[in-house]
């Protein structure tokens, strides 16, 4: 690299820094609003149900000055408070949206930085959407260029991606110029992490990767702001996020590439299923033959395909993923996911109750659930296709199949399909949430964010 030369975040930056809203092509600025309303439903549900309280109660005791409110909240706290309830809020039940190139839960490290600083500097929800875009662009571009490969090295690319993508969009809406922004990167890319350890015990742990990486996302802007310095080259240095935290080759080209041209939140998934994305496209399968199946007890074996990345994440290890222990162990179980769907009908958020997970008659029919490793068509684990067979006792056998899963951008889910999940999320389509859903999707409209958050305050304590 010579002297002339723009490190791979730098030049994210010269894109993201000056980006108005006006050089953003409708498509993708109706994209980040939907992204933006799903993570506002899924906050209100998580309030309703007190799914984060943990990082709320944190969050609400770290106090500060009155910059910004969480979601739910009705008094302002400090903007880095705001931004640490707010992801573990919008990813408190894994029903967040994710992008597959990366595999990463998008909105959950966008939105919180977006709405705490946002609230913090008095922006405009133009100005607000216009750092969410860029905010979306380096989270998915980041993850993108080494698919699987921090999973792979048993990191969350979540939290990796996400501290990075918060740390862009707080410098925009702080208006940091490029010297300090660069610094604001580089000190980001010192907290990335997020182990996958959860998977071996159910811990809850993973709620609470995007939570940290927009806490330290805004953190590290703040930073940089009071002179500490960061290096430009975190992304690609000997030492940088891929050299380091990637088990995985990185594809430069795939953070920088036809930036303005290519707008990655366009290829975000919207999850119809509250568990892990991996699996979905294997429950989308089972239910194409779901009505030829007479009842749980007319099944003698399932067989699932699945894909070589994702078999260990919701496979393995097979004892914990046929009788999970908790929520958590059941959202990343495929052969539990694929039971509960035989015996109830349907995958929604009270399937993964503790309750519901405990049921022995599920577990059961998990224990007659077999996958094999196929990589059907040579991509990344989350847009592959989806085999199922299911034989039943009477000799019948049923193959479901599907090319890729429900919600993301070649079967995305409609406007109206989207206000579903959000007024069930909600608590029913009431007026408050009708105008809430309006706000959202006129974000670029509102002087401010505060009727946004006193709409969600409303509709929690209804909850």
């Amino acid at each position: 690299m010579t002297a002339n030369e723009r490190t791979a975040s730098q030049q994210l930056l010269d894109f993201g820094l000056p980006l108005q809203l006006a050089q953003v092509p409708a498509s993708a600025q109706h994209a980040a609003k939907r992204h933006l309303l799903d993570g506002v439903g899924l906050a209100v549900v998580a309030l309703r149900t007190a799914a984060a309280a943990p990082s709320v109660a944190v969050a609400r005791s770290l106090g500060g000055p009155p910059e910004a409110r969480a979601l739910g909240e009705r008094t302002k706290g400090s903007a880095p408070a705001a931004a640490l309830a707010d992801g573990a809020l919008v990813h408190g039940i894994d029903f967040d949206d994710t992008h597959a190139g990366g595999l990463v839960h998008a909105t959950s490290v966008v939105l919180p930085a977006a709405f705490a600083v946002g609230q913090q500097v008095g922006a405009t929800g133009e100005q607000v959407l216009a750092a969410a875009l860029f905010g979306y662009e380096v989270v998915c571009r980041v993850a993108m260029a080494s698919p699987h490969g921090f999973h792979a090295r048993g990191l969350h690319a979540t939290q990796v991606a996400g501290v990075l993508s918060s740390a862009a969009v707080a410098v925009k809406l702080l208006g940091q110029d490029a010297v300090s922004a660069s610094n604001a990167l580089g000190i980001a890319g010192s907290s990335a992490g997020g182990l996958l350890e959860f998977l071996t015990t159910g811990a809850s742990t993973k709620q609470l990767h995007p939570g940290g990486a927009s806490f330290n996302g805004v953190l590290a802007a703040r930073l940089a702001a009071e002179g500490a310095t960061g290096p430009a080259t975190v992304l690609e240095g000997p030492h940088g996020i891929f050299s380091a935290l990637s088990a995985r080759p990185a594809n430069l080209d795939a953070v920088v590439g036809q930036l303005g041209q290519r707008w990655e939140v366009e290829s975000i998934t919207i999850k119809p299923y509250p568990s892990c994305q991996l699996m979905h496209v294997t429950l989308d399968a089972l239910r194409t033959v779901l009505p030829q199946i007479p009842s749980a007890d007319a099944v003698e074996s399932i067989t699932a395909q699945v894909h070589p990345d994702s078999a260990p994440t919701v496979c393995e290890p097979v004892a914990v993923k046929v009788r999970p222990r908790t929520s958590y162990d059941a959202k990343f179980s495929l052969p539990w996911s694929v039971a509960a769907l035989i015996i109830d009908g349907d995958i929604s958020v009270d399937t993964y109750d503790l309750a519901s997970v405990l049921r022995p008659e599920v577990g059961d029919l998990s224990a007659k659930v077999v996958s094999q490793v196929a990589d059907l068509n040579g991509g990344v684990a989350a847009d592959a296709p989806g085999r199922v067979e299911v034989r039943l006792i009477d000799g019948t056998v049923l193959h479901g199949e599907v090319d890729r899963s429900l919600g993301g951008p070649q079967r995305p889910l409609s406007d109206e399909q989207l206000l579903a999940k959000f007024y069930g999320n909600c608590g029913g389509q009431s007026a408050m949430a009708m105008q809430l859903a309006e706000c959202l999707l006129a974000l670029e409209s509102q002087d401010d964010l505060t009727i946004i958050h006193d709409l969600v305050a409303d509709l929690a304590e209804v909850g």
